[in-house]
């Protein structure tokens, strides 16, 4: 099998211009980026195509370190609603530098069913989130400005919450002393990094409606809090129309095409294990503007990128999916089903029968959201027939729609079953609406209790001294009408990541609360998850290369 980036090169790129005229984007707004990216203005958005446009969503089960696949199955599905004759278009997130050169790799899609050029994709596209990075350390550099020129004054900070970020994975950095040194050097202080995809910034860019909404957000970003107890904003630095202008040129989606010529949006890149893992409201509501069918993901599995998507994005966009597509591996599977991760190749039936199980929690809540949905079982070389007929009869028995799907090997052809299933889906019994895991008007230890023990399944709730204060300060200030974020591994229901399958009754531990009033979500930080990733021992960084002036190694 050839690599990823083999098979990109492979393909010869159609100007960017010629996809987008296709859909009807308008060719002379473009603003171009070298001949195979461009970016559409805002202006481009009709709030009347997008209420009917059919949004679909790709989630998946708790996935395994070699992950499920969901970016190459949406990037297949869409392409496959194409060839079968419909109009559709992708909203996908861009990918962050730390995975690329750290465990992960790329996040283009694989094999045949990839978005294109995958190398500037992955490395630093348009801009963005430099662009994010920037926004996010010149509020640091003002703030820290400000502390240093009221040293001496009253109206300084009693304690400051906005740290710094990058978008490379470095643990050394998480907590650190600035300040050191002479006087002019500044004032002594702690603080640390956090990953560009965990920034308010990456939130507020994902979330924001127009440039308008983008400024509003930035200006109510709290910095930290006043000597007298009151909150300290961007607002009150005076610098938000500073961060617009970096932010100008970003905010903007950035529009690239699949392997196939199938158009895809590819903005904003929040994690959804540390932040609400979701593309931009932008993105997703310019594609469904102009295509009768999107195809978008939520990182992760289904407990934290669809609950994410449906509870934040969705409420806060006004847009909800007509049907959910639930990924699923047979590697993942057997990993649930308690096999050890190093021998999920191997064949194991009943492994797979006891990780079903896990794919039925994630199936029975987003039914219990309101979401119909269809199972697909995305298919890697050493799967058998035998084995992926066990999962077929699963979802039979439960009456779930089933379509098996190779988008690796063999692209939009490999998905063309799933796209029936899908559009048969829409058509018979569509989603009518969300039902949230929580109200607004619900205070932020019952939406905290409600998500916890509804959707993950735990058995008991524990808020940590730090996680007390915070919802102190929170209910003082008025911000408990915002939705909650939970930062949590991804590879369990519970904090614990070796918890794999279906864990009951656990106890979920709250560490801390961050108040993202910007984003207008408020961020809680369960078990020992990290919001700046450490390197594993022999970092994709090691295997990428520039050989004979082409890059190497990027998959």
């Amino acid at each position: 099998m050839k690599s990823d980036i083999e098979i990109s090169r492979e393909h010869k790129l159609q100007r960017i211009g010629k996809i987008a005229g296709k859909y009807g984007i308008p060719v002379d707004e473009l603003e171009y980026y070298g001949k195979y990216i461009a970016k559409v203005p805002l202006a481009c958005i009709d709030n009347r195509k997008v209420e009917q446009s059919n949004l679909i969503l790709v989630t998946a089960i708790s996935p395994t370190k070699a992950g499920i696949g969901k970016t190459t199955v949406s990037i297949g599905l869409s392409m496959a609603l194409n060839r079968i004759g419909y109009k559709s278009l992708l909203a996908l997130r861009e990918p962050s530098l730390g995975p690329c050169f750290g465990m992960k790799g790329g996040a283009a899609g694989g094999g045949y069913s990839q978005v294109l050029p995958m190398e500037k994709i992955n490395l630093h596209f348009t801009g963005d989130f430099h662009a994010i990075t920037t926004a996010h350390n010149m509020i640091t550099a003002m703030l820290d400005n400000y502390i240093y020129q009221h040293r001496d004054e009253c109206t300084g900070l009693r304690e400051v919450y906005w740290k710094r970020v990058m978008d490379i994975n470095d643990r050394n950095l998480r907590y650190i002393v600035t300040g050191l040194g002479a006087k002019t050097n500044g004032v002594v202080s702690e603080s640390g990094f956090d990953i560009t995809p965990a920034s308010e910034i990456m939130a507020i860019f994902c979330l924001a409606q127009d440039e308008d909404d983008l400024r509003r957000r930035i200006e109510n970003i709290l910095l930290g809090v006043t000597i007298d107890d009151k909150p300290f904003t961007v607002k009150d630095l005076g610098i938000a129309g500073a961060i617009c202008a970096l932010l100008h040129d970003a905010v903007a989606p950035n529009f690239v095409q699949t392997i196939e010529g199938t158009g895809a949006f590819v903005h904003g890149g929040p994690f959804a294990n540390i932040a609400h893992g979701c593309n931009s409201i932008i993105a997703t509501k310019m594609a469904m503007t102009f295509s009768d069918y999107v195809v978008t993901e939520a990182g992760f599995g289904a407990d934290l990128g669809a609950e994410k998507f449906l509870d934040i994005k969705c409420r806060k966009a006004g847009i909800h999916p007509r049907v959910t597509v639930l990924v699923a591996t047979l590697k993942g599977l057997k990993m649930n089903g308690g096999m050890p991760v190093g021998a999920i190749d191997e064949k194991n039936d009943e492994a797979i029968r006891r990780g079903l199980a896990n794919l039925d929690k994630h199936l029975s809540n987003l039914q219990s959201m309101g979401q119909t949905v269809v199972v697909t079982l995305n298919r890697f070389g050493t799967d058998t027939d035998a084995e992926i007929r066990i999962v077929a009869d699963h979802c039979a028995q439960l009456g779930v729609g089933f379509a098996e799907n190779n988008a690796y090997m063999q692209g939009g052809e490999g998905t063309a079953e799933l796209a029936r299933l899908v559009v048969k889906a829409i058509a018979k019994e569509p989603s009518r609406g969300i039902k949230f895991a929580y109200s607004e008007d619900d205070d932020v230890q019952t939406k905290i209790n409600k998500i916890a023990k509804n959707i993950y399944g735990a058995g008991k709730v524990i808020f940590r001294p730090a996680a007390m204060k915070a919802l102190e300060q929170i209910e003082a200030w008025g911000m408990s009408s915002y939705p909650v974020c939970i930062a949590k591994t991804q590879y369990s229901f519970s904090d614990d990541s070796k918890l794999y399958g279906v864990p009951t009754n656990f106890t979920f531990t709250i560490q801390d609360l961050i108040v993202n009033a910007g984003a207008e979500m408020i961020v809680a930080v369960a078990g020992e998850i990290m919001r700046m990733p450490g390197l594993p021992r022999h970092p994709q960084a090691e295997r990428i290369d520039v050989v004979n002036g082409r890059i190497e190694g990027l998959e």
